[in-house]
């Protein structure tokens, strides 16, 4: 008995779709397996602000959740996109500009105001060093986390799948780091968060491109 185009289609997409939810499944409870271990790092060696209640009051201080949250929402959409072997970052990759507007508005922002510090001084801040240290180690548990979770899906580029986990991990870690870090200028997020984020996704780039190959 012969199937017929149109049912060989069908056949095909509810297979494809079959396969792709376990991937976000698996994603979802490696995450929140990790998160305890990120969280108990965060608490034993940082801490939320002690100012916290009057820094909620600052838009620069809401706008650091903002970025990392963005970042790691479309870190994740694009994840799971990629966990299909025909998959490719055409369409996708967009949503990574939407923390970075959200960044480039900031620092607009700020340099309309009335400055009391000078800009090097806001964006090299007090902190640097520990955001540096603090949003890559406090990234680990996640991204490892975010490999075991992407290792069920068939992603055609290990590396970029990687990398991007790296992306999510750091989004993640930073969102807890941001709430100990006093430096609120969009400049000291855009330079060192950055920074700190583009070595995660480096060590996903390079892990990824091991553990994800199939």
């Amino acid at each position: 008995m012969t199937m017929d185009t149109d049912q060989l289609i069908r056949t095909l997409a509810a297979d494809n779709a079959h396969r792709a939810r376990p991937v976000g499944f698996v994603l979802a409870l490696a995450l929140l397996a990790a998160a305890p271990v990120s969280i108990l790092l965060f608490v034993a060696e940082l801490g939320v602000r002690p100012d916290v209640m009057t820094a909620m009051h600052n838009p620069f201080f809401d706008l650091k959740f903002a970025v990392t949250l963005a970042l790691a929402a479309a870190a994740i959409t694009i994840s799971l996109h990629l966990a299909r072997p025909e998959a490719s970052l055409r369409g996708f990759v967009w949503l990574l500009a939407i923390p970075a507007g959200l960044l480039v508005a900031g620092i607009s922002g700020e340099m309309m105001m009335p400055q009391r510090l000078p800009m090097m001084t806001r964006l090299v801040g007090s902190n640097s060093r520990v955001c540096m240290t603090a949003v890559p180690l406090m990234s680990l548990p996640l991204l490892a986390a975010s490999l075991i979770g992407l290792r069920h899906g068939a992603p055609a580029r290990p590396a970029v799948s990687g990398a991007i986990a790296g992306l999510m991990s750091a989004g993640l870690a930073a969102t807890l780091y941001a709430s100990h870090c006093t430096d609120d200028s969009p400049l000291f997020v855009a330079t060192w968060y950055t920074l700190a984020t583009a070595l995660v996704a480096a060590i996903g780039a390079l892990v990824g491109s091991r553990v994800l190959r199939y």
